[in-house]
């Protein structure tokens, strides 16, 4: 059986782009089911995506993370601190900050006790839990991924480079997570046992006219296809976040997100949703880019969750800006972008299941 050793791989992303085959399929209905751990523990039969929850080994406990418990548990609530790291940082003040927001609670930043039992209740998640990879999980295929763009376009789609890679978009984290959870050495494959953020299963949706494998797009990142919906949403470049609000503009989610630089400032204002693309293919025009090479041509590239957009695209009616995905969910937050607003590809597929077109986009500084 083939086993895969903890690998760890980045890639580049890019923005002000034009993105077809928009699906405006799948908007789910409002309202979203809360999740605990024995319904995350379920497991779908005949689904490639859901893992078996492993009980510890006898006479074992699972290692504690007061700051992973939280994390797990604001990603569950749609207050998300990007990547699932078990560190404190900005992307966690903010994450709590939101979540106290929402629920009426002073608005500190800090994981204090109101907040604590708040947000994880009577029935508190883990922090992490062994699962066993399922066989089709496992299989792949995986892709070498070249930086440039006209070398991309020749490949069939943009998919994971390796299974660690794979494992880590699933379980909301990154690589390196892995590696602390678990060691350098260990060996990943159909059947392994591998020590992973409390991300539960969720089935692949069926969704009238998905001609792109959304379903299974939602389910490869355990994002539910149910949703709350948004009334407008507001980016806010000061704090480094994308607010979701329902019509009582109460706030509903809340996201990290990159947003803008010098060459391409976020274009403050007020804008709107035109539609989105799942799974799009990514129409890559060199003219748009300020630091394109002189060489590049224009080319199309496959979908895929390593593509320049990640899995999706959610049009804005400022031409050529959007709300996407990308294929470095680490550096959400920490680096600058072509003038778009790049999310983790799971936050990403999340609010892609909470707008449509019309939704109001406010961006403020």
């Amino acid at each position: 059986m083939k086993t895969h050793l903890l690998i760890l791989t980045l890639l580049c992303t890019a923005c002000n782009v034009v993105v077809t085959d928009a699906n405006e399929s799948g908007t789910a209905p409002s309202g979203q089911k809360a999740e605990g751990a024995q319904d995350t523990a379920a497991r779908t039969a005949g689904d490639p995506y859901a893992f078996t929850i492993v009980p510890e080994p006898a006479g074992s406990q699972p290692p504690q993370n007061a700051i992973l418990q939280a994390q797990v548990a604001l990603d569950r609530a749609g207050f998300s601190p990007g990547v699932l790291d078990g560190k404190e940082g900005m992307s966690f003040t903010a994450a709590l900050t939101g979540f106290q927001q929402a629920k009426g609670l002073p608005e500190t930043g800090k994981f204090d006790e109101a907040t604590a039992k708040a947000l994880l209740g009577d029935r508190p998640p883990p922090a992490t839990w062994l699962v066993t990879i399922p066989e089709d999980f496992a299989r792949g295929p995986y892709s070498t991924i070249p930086k440039d763009y006209g070398e991309q376009a020749k490949l069939p789609m943009l998919g994971y480079r390796n299974l660690i890679e794979k494992l880590a978009e699933r379980f909301h984290t990154k690589p390196e997570v892995l590696v602390a959870l678990n060691s350098p050495d260990t060996k990943l494959g159909a059947g392994a046992t591998v020590r992973v953020p409390a991300v539960g299963n969720q089935p692949v949706a069926t969704i009238e006219g998905d001609e792109r494998g959304w379903g299974s797009t939602l389910a490869s990142l355990a994002v539910a296809k149910d949703q709350p919906q948004a009334d407008h949403i507001v980016v806010d470049k000061s704090d480094g976040v994308l607010r979701v609000f329902d019509a009582q503009n109460a706030l509903i989610a809340q996201f990290p997100a990159t947003m803008g630089s010098e060459h391409d400032p976020l274009p403050i204002g007020t804008w709107e949703i035109k539609g989105v693309s799942r799974n799009p293919d990514f129409h890559y025009n060199p003219d748009l880019f300020w630091d394109a090479d002189a060489n590049d041509e224009k080319a199309v590239l496959k979908p895929g969750p390593n593509g320049p957009v990640g899995v999706v695209w959610i049009d804005l009616s400022k031409p050529h800006y959007g709300i996407h995905g990308t294929p470095e969910p680490q550096t959400i937050g920490r680096t600058e972008s072509h003038g778009c607003i790049r999310l983790t590809n799971w936050d990403a597929a999340r609010l892609a299941q909470m707008v449509k077109s019309g939704v109001k986009a406010v961006f403020q500084a």
